[in-house]
């Protein structure tokens, strides 16, 4: 879906609402032409903003993502789409990607405002991020997890077996990219007892990359490009 140019044009001054949603996953769900592009919040975080979901945006400049084996991807948390959006639009990376998203009404949502501008095959499924991982014998090149609901990751997603099944999606040499948030001194505290005593345990070459108000912790540091 495409707005008037005029919207476009007016929301580089003032943010404009298009649609709320609810559902039984995110019962505030908001879609918002902000700087000429569709932003999906919740009630206390942005869950995709375009090219200018600066996290990710931060750590693909800091990622030699040349070194990747193939061209599959799964992301874990889809939202409207951002990954693909940075990648495609913004790094000009040619990949295939496998989307896993619980929420059918934020599929939904993507499917409307954002999936006709992309050229990327997309392969949407409406699952249980945790349940896919340990069934799915696929593997990857780029895992990208990105699972909160507003601003709070579930506990499964933060376990040991989740992380080794993770593991077990990776082809050899491939990349696992997990977000996490350190906004608040509570969030930091939660995330680097994360990493060190559960992340660390399953990916023990893992690393970190901090971008604001988010670290985006890596299985092999070898990915990182140096200062």
């Amino acid at each position: 879906m495409r707005e008037p140019r005029w919207k476009r044009w007016l929301s580089y001054l003032t943010e404009i609402h298009i649609e709320s949603a609810a559902s039984a996953h995110n019962p505030h769900l908001y879609v918002s032409l902000r700087r000429g592009r569709y932003q999906l919040s919740a009630a206390h975080a942005v869950y995709s903003y375009a090219d200018l979901y600066s996290n990710f945006d931060r750590a693909f400049q800091r990622l030699r993502m040349e070194q990747l084996p193939g061209t599959e991807v799964l992301l874990l948390g889809f939202g409207m789409g951002s990954i693909p959006v940075l990648l495609e639009k913004k790094w000009k990376r040619h990949y295939a990607y496998t989307a896993i998203e619980v929420d059918e009404v934020v599929l939904e949502l993507a499917a409307r405002y954002v999936l006709p501008g992309l050229q990327s095959p997309i392969d949407l499924i409406c699952a249980d991020a945790s349940i896919f991982v340990a069934v799915t014998q696929e593997r990857f090149d780029l895992i990208c997890m990105d699972i909160f609901l507003d601003d709070q990751i579930p506990k499964v997603f933060e376990s040991i077996d989740f992380l080794e099944d993770l593991r077990e999606c990776l082809h050899a040499g491939a990349c696992l990219l997990y977000n996490r948030l350190t906004a608040t001194a509570a969030d930091q505290d939660a995330t680097k007892h994360f990493y060190e005593s559960v992340f660390l345990k399953v990916f023990p070459e893992g690393g970190f990359l901090p971008v604001g108000g988010n670290w985006i912790l890596i299985n092999d540091k070898r990915y990182i490009i140096s200062d």
